[in-house]
């Protein structure tokens, strides 16, 4: 699979489950190794993201999002998989997000509370359902310019790299699937070293 292929994917929203285990494979690979430097978020865009994944999926008896850092994992999405146009898109977003919150509350979104926080991503949450519904109650079904609108949507978008970020975390995987890695190849006939032989 290409980076570019695995990028729809997460931008149309992909169902984790029914992903196969090569494309898992793929979307853990793109995990960065502790020690990571932020590439393409600034420190604000960065504190942002951390406070909308924490927000999507917190902490709770097992690390949330921001304990597998899946912000990283966006900023290397937006690093190598984007293009300039998705990766503006995005931050565009992000910056959209400050700006309503700065309309509701008077205050960027890190700055807002909790309970502040959960709203927007609530009201753009319900604004995004609402337009679907508003289209299928019309009977359209034809695919339009509106309809990739509303499939790029920045928060839809937001959420799915998110979820995906988090679920093919080895945090996620060992802690709230409680699944185990499986190797890829089990090599038997590998001649033993000369110091384990004793």
């Amino acid at each position: 699979m290409q980076r570019r292929e695995a990028l729809k994917l997460l931008l149309a929203g992909g169902v984790l489950p029914a992903l196969p285990t090569d494309v898992f494979a793929f979307f853990q690979g793109a995990h960065p190794a502790s020690g990571y430097s932020l590439r393409t978020l600034n420190p604000h865009q960065n504190d942002t993201v951390v406070a909308m994944i924490d927000q999507i999926i917190p902490e709770t008896d097992t690390p949330g999002a921001k304990g597998a850092r899946v912000n990283e994992f966006i900023d290397v999405i937006l690093t190598e998989w984007a293009n300039d146009e998705e990766r503006k898109n995005f931050l565009g977003g992000l910056a959209g997000v400050d700006k309503q919150s700065n309309e509701l509350f008077g205050k960027n979104f890190v700055d807002a509370s909790a309970a502040q926080q959960v709203t927007l991503l609530r009201a753009m949450d319900e604004s995004i359902a609402a337009q679907r519904a508003r289209r299928r109650r019309h009977g359209n079904t034809i695919p339009d310019d509106r309809d990739k609108q509303l499939q790029g949507d920045f928060f839809t978008v937001f959420k799915g790299i998110t979820v995906h970020g988090y679920y093919t975390s080895e945090v996620a995987f060992s802690k709230e699937l409680k699944l185990e890695i499986i190797p890829g190849a089990h090599h038997g006939c590998v001649p033993l070293p000369a110091e384990k032989k004793a």
